[in-house]
């Protein structure tokens, strides 16, 4: 009830403080009705939802928690491309020497060589000139006994001469296994002394023989020799073979 009629009637009964008081030990009025639970109005529609309230203060971080277990390894990766190259280092102190080496063998040198010079006056033509006075011949590879030098180590050989002429022309030849490899003729000048040389490079097998030899008739062999005056026949090897050890 609502309105001054309701507002008197409630007006009449608190003026009774007797029951008042037992009224208000049995039912406690409703602070949300006028009249203490007397004729109550119907309830009311709800309200419109309030506004958000304003956030609040960030709360403190909690304490760290524990380490949890290590997880299974993943697979490998692939290769990453290579980087750029980068600067060159200082140079480092030279080391210190080292220790001197053990004295290693002398590889095998091949030998052969000669050097001879003529006694006899006028040779025989058409026959190995036999030169038996020897300068040098260690290895005694040239046989002053028939004038051929004999090749033991195969190879390359020099091979020179140098005769004196006198009393008549001179034609010499040198031979290699009875063939005839260079000529030499000198014409000899009268009230004189001449000279005849020459000189040649040859491959030697093993067992290849070289000498020199008066061809033509006998007024051709005027090779000399005497105390103050010689005729001279040499040869050296030069290099071996590849395949001689």
């Amino acid at each position: 009830m609502r309105g001054p009629a309701g507002f008197l009637l409630c007006s009449l009964l608190l003026v009774d403080p007797h029951g008042t008081e037992v009224a208000a030990q049995d039912i406690q009025p409703d602070p949300k009705t006028p009249c203490a639970n007397w004729m109550g109005g119907a309830p009311g529609y709800p309200g419109h939802n309030g506004l958000p309230g304003r956030d609040g203060k960030d709360g403190k971080d909690g304490e760290k928690g524990e380490k949890g277990e290590e997880g299974v390894q993943g697979p490998k990766g692939d290769h990453g491309e290579m980087g750029v190259p980068g600067q060159e280092g200082p140079r480092g102190f030279p080391g210190y020497p080292g220790q001197k080496g053990e004295k290693g063998e002398g590889a095998f040198v091949h030998r052969s060589a000669f050097s001879v010079g003529l006694t006899e006056r006028a040779p025989h033509p058409n026959v190995p000139i036999r030169f038996s006075k020897i300068f040098y011949n260690e290895q005694s590879h040239y046989d002053s006994s028939t004038g051929k030098f004999l090749c033991s180590i195969p190879g390359t050989y020099y091979f020179a001469y140098h005769l004196t002429v006198y009393l008549t022309d001179v034609k010499v030849s040198l031979y290699r296994k009875d063939k005839a490899v260079i000529f030499t003729y000198d014409q000899f000048q009268k009230n004189n002394v001449d000279q005849a040389s020459g000189s040649v490079l040859l491959h030697l097998s093993t067992g290849d023989e070289v000498w020199l030899q008066v061809y033509g008739e006998g007024d051709n062999n005027g090779v000399y020799a005497d105390n103050i005056n010689d005729s001279t026949f040499m040869g050296f090897l030069l290099y071996p073979d590849p395949d001689v050890h």
